[in-house]
């Protein structure tokens, strides 16, 4: 607590320095005021002392002692203003008193984001001669810090950026602590923790209305809240998953171990342990599942790490069970703590929080990004979001702007309260829109559980893997402003492809594709949606190799495949150029084909230029769909 350590300095303070301002000579009725603020102070009630502090000031306008006291409460109550103010009215009456306050008094000028003022105070207490080895250890360590929120600011200019954290209200909030919020991508679930008697966490339910407000929490139902030792809590985009800490007799490897549970017809599933590739007798907790249920960050103790606790990363095997958890590495890890990993739905924008780097104090919170498929250098998202406090977990909505946060800031209902606020736009993840839909057999009309692969056209790299649920029900979330191209494999079946036309389409838009394969048989014909050629000529374009490589899998998964390439165009221009065209640009396909091994016996190829259109070639969308690569099975 801020005013124990206050209290601590005063003693010292008392002790080392020879002050003008002399106790003695305090008013006794401003003794005596003092002297029952101080019995309040002692049985914790903080808000008590106020008044008392006031009237031993009003008795006698030269108390340092009050002045530093309320200077103390404030600073305890976070009213950094007020604290600062009696510091500062503290100072103007004794400077060779004050000097030694002037630690607290720079980190509540901090709290107020006053770093430049901050700096000087740090370096003014730095000056007294005999400092103890404690003390000066505290004030490097506040100048350091100082000295990096004035260098971050003149890094990172803030322009109309307004931070205004908005209390969540009694719905959700309660005189006990609330924290770890999480939601699903279209917000319409809000789960989180909420502190209970003892040891007991229990984890919490909200659903947004028709009008816009969540609903009042309540325990989410089943047997998930049964066991009274739990943590925090993280529910998957789709809100199909919770995943949660917990420390269950019986049930774990020791300590705290990760649970799932399943959204069922019937409510949550029973939790079920996650198995030793990712607990183990060590804490694991904080848990963040990326949007397509692949990847599952932690953070854990376990022997190893580069400090106290790291950040690990699993991923989901095609079969559905989960790899060995990985170290994420020094450059996300420190010798610190790393806790509160959080995933944003982009699947490329990693929070987190660390006391190990450098910062304002205490633990911030950092954001890195996956770039080429490498995690980029953490950078400290900044005041006002970070502070001279201990910052907690983030959520961040799919819109990229809205974030959720717990704070004990001066309006919570008790403890910590959730709030939610907008990122400054540098820190922000990139916007996203989700994609969903069923697969099924384009004969029977039944569900295929599958794969299911989007490749960003503009680098021609898989963005994202899943496998389907046993519904065949797909989710995935994507950054807008590109374009992919959709691929399904499934044993029996042929490929299905197809271009998510995606770049112009608004954040937060749902773009539902249900998904019909076609099992192998001869005479079964598939278009090649993004085979792409330079104007007028049989050049493939890069984006096409796609699809390309697609249908070499298929080809060689199945080596009795016999096919045909079949190009087509609109009716721009004269027929006989279309009809060579069509030919060369079929004939390219094979030749593709062929150069990475597929036996030309294989393979036959036809143009049939403008001759087979499927739409009106009076539009461009009619035409563009006339202009087509297929395959055709001859036999098998």
């Amino acid at each position: 607590m801020k005013y124990l350590l206050f209290i601590i300095l005063l003693s010292l303070g008392n002790r080392l320095f020879a002050q003008t301002y002399n106790a003695d000579n305090i008013n006794k009725k401003a003794v005596a005021a003092y002297d029952k603020a101080m019995l309040q102070l002692r049985d914790g009630l903080i808000k008590d002392a106020i008044p008392l502090l006031g009237k031993a000031i009003e008795y006698d306008a030269n108390y340092m002692d009050a002045y530093l006291s309320m200077a103390g409460v404030y600073g305890e109550l976070k009213n950094y203003q007020k604290c600062v103010d009696y510091y500062e009215l503290a100072r103007s009456r004794d400077t060779a008193y004050f000097k030694y306050y002037d630690l607290p008094y720079s980190i509540n000028l901090a709290a107020l984001g006053r770093f430049n003022d901050a700096l000087g105070a740090i370096n003014e207490f730095l000056t007294i001669p005999n400092l103890n080895e404690t003390s000066v250890r505290s004030g490097l360590y506040r100048k350091h810090c100082y000295e990096f929120a004035v260098d971050y600011a003149q890094k990172h200019p803030v322009s109309n950026y307004v931070f205004a954290p908005v209390n969540m209200g009694d719905s959700i909030n309660s005189a006990n602590a609330e924290y770890y919020p999480s939601f699903t991508i279209d917000d319409s679930t809000f789960v989180f923790t909420r502190r209970g008697e003892g040891i007991r966490e229990d984890f919490m339910e909200s659903k947004l209305q028709p009008n816009g407000i969540y609903s009042k929490a309540k325990l989410i139902e089943g047997s998930i809240n049964v066991e009274p030792s739990k943590g925090a809590i993280n529910i998957s985009q789709d809100g199909e998953w919770l995943i949660f800490a917990g420390n269950f007799p019986g049930k774990g490897d020791g300590d705290f171990d990760l649970f799932i549970s399943y959204n069922t017809p019937t409510g949550w599933s029973e939790p079920v342990n996650m198995g030793y590739n990712i607990n183990t007798e060590f804490w694991e907790s904080s848990p963040s599942l990326s949007p397509d249920k692949n990847a599952l960050y932690f953070s854990s103790n376990r022997p190893g790490g580069y400090g106290g606790k790291d950040l690990y990363v699993s991923y989901r095997k095609p079969n559905g069970t989960w790899g060995p958890a990985e170290n994420m590495g020094p450059l996300i890890n420190t010798k610190g703590d790393e806790l509160a990993p959080f995933i944003h739905a982009d699947n490329q924008t990693l929070y987190y929080t660390s006391n190990g780097l450098p910062g304002y104090g205490g633990t911030d919170i950092y954001v890195t990004r996956k770039v080429n498929g490498q995690w980029t250098a953490p950078e400290n998202l900044g005041y006002p979001i970070n502070t001279v406090e201990n910052e907690g977990s983030l959520f961040v909505a799919s819109d990229g702007i809205t974030a959720y946060y717990a704070s004990d800031r001066a309006d919570t209902r008790g403890e910590l309260d959730l709030y939610k606020f907008q990122l400054r736009p540098e820190t922000r993840p990139a916007q996203t829109l989700y994609v969903q839909g069923y697969v099924t057999d384009a004969v029977t009309k039944k569900s295929i559980p599958c794969a299911v692969e989007l490749t960003d056209d503009s680098t021609q790299v898989a963005v994202t893997k899943l496998q389907t649920d046993e519904t065949g029900f797909y989710f995935v979330t994507l950054p807008v402003g590109k374009n992919y191209t959709l691929t399904v494999n499934r044993k029996g079946y042929l490929f299905y492809s197809d271009v998510f036309q995606l770049k112009e389409k608004a954040a937060d838009s749902t773009y539902i594709k249900n998904i019909q394969l076609q099992p192998i048989a001869v005479n079964s014909t598939v278009a090649l949606k993004n085979i792409q050629f330079e104007l007028n000529s049989y050049q493939l374009e890069p984006v096409s190799l796609i699809e390309l490589d697609k249908l070499l899998q298929l080809m060689a998964d199945n080596p009795a495949l016999n096919i045909q390439i079949s190009g087509h165009t609109d009716n721009i221009g004269k027929d006989a150029d279309n009809l060579k065209l069509s030919e060369n640009r079929a004939k390219a396909v094979a030749g593709y084909l062929i150069g990475k091994g597929i036996d030309a016996k294989r393979l036959t190829w036809k143009g049939y230029g403008a001759a087979k259109p499927l739409a009106d070639n009076n539009t461009e969308e009619g035409r563009a769909k006339n202009r087509r690569t297929e395959f055709t099975i001859i036999s098998m």
